[in-house]
């Protein structure tokens, strides 16, 4: 048997868990070196824990997330209004299974970026795809394609993500484009995706924003009407960390 070629041709088929695997137990004693059966589950579930590893990381880059953020750095705190509890409900990502969306309302630096960003890195590593924008951004985006007539396909690609999160809403007005844009988004997305959106204001505003009440309706029920609520408090969190 000729173990290098063997290497060879685990790299030419980029199975790069298995490689990892062989070459280590290549090095082991003759009397050290695993049965058949042994040896072939090791195999199995290095290539396995390998392409999950490849898929989260392929979606964490195309999620274009602000921050690089994890539920455990999440900081959990009754003044925060923020329990451990409520952030393990979500954690095994069921309400992107069940098309729920996450509303995150806070005061400017209450951490409501990082929330949701460690949401979504969470759902990347669960298999869900996602995409990020601010809302600064979003709307860039949404007038860019309307001028150059590529709105259906940027509507068409979002339609398809498992998680998208709207951060900072609430912050820049919205045009009769963007809001029409919006609620076919949610219309799209209703019933089969999830959203995280994040706004300094308190959810009974939103309608007030979006000022255009038949549309607000529309939009606001897609949003709240099976939703987890987030109200954080507390002093900003930047504020702690520059002092």
């Amino acid at each position: 048997m000729n173990s290098q070629n063997t290497i060879y041709e685990l790299e030419r088929l980029h199975l790069t868990g298995m490689k990892r695997v062989y070459d280590t137990v290549l090095s082991l004693p003759q009397q050290e070196q695993p049965d058949i059966h042994h040896f072939m589950a090791q195999l199995t579930e290095a290539e396995l824990q390998q392409r999950l590893h490849n898929r989260t990381e392929m979606y964490l880059k195309l999620s274009k997330l602000r921050y690089d953020a994890i539920l455990e750095q999440v900081h959990c705190t009754t003044d925060r209004n923020l329990t451990k509890e409520s952030i393990a409900a979500i954690a095994d990502c069921g309400f992107i299974k069940r098309a729920e969306n996450i509303l995150i309302t806070g005061a400017a630096g209450c951490g409501k970026s990082f929330l949701a960003c460690a949401i979504g890195r969470q759902a990347c590593a669960f298999g869900y795809k996602t995409m990020y924008f601010s809302m600064s951004k979003f709307l860039e985006k949404i007038t860019l394609c309307k001028l150059e007539g590529t709105l259906l396909k940027f509507l068409n690609q979002i339609e398809k993500v498992h998680l998208l999160i709207l951060d900072d809403f609430g912050m820049h007005p919205l045009d009769a484009n963007v809001r029409l844009a919006l609620l076919q988004i949610l219309e799209d997305r209703y019933g089969k995706h999830s959203a995280i959106i994040t706004s300094q204001l308190p959810v009974a505003n939103w309608y007030e924003y979006i000022n255009e009440s038949t549309v607000a309706d529309a939009i606001m029920d897609r949003l709240a009407g099976i939703a987890h609520r987030f109200e954080l408090k507390g002093q900003s969190l930047r504020k702690k960390y520059i002092n």
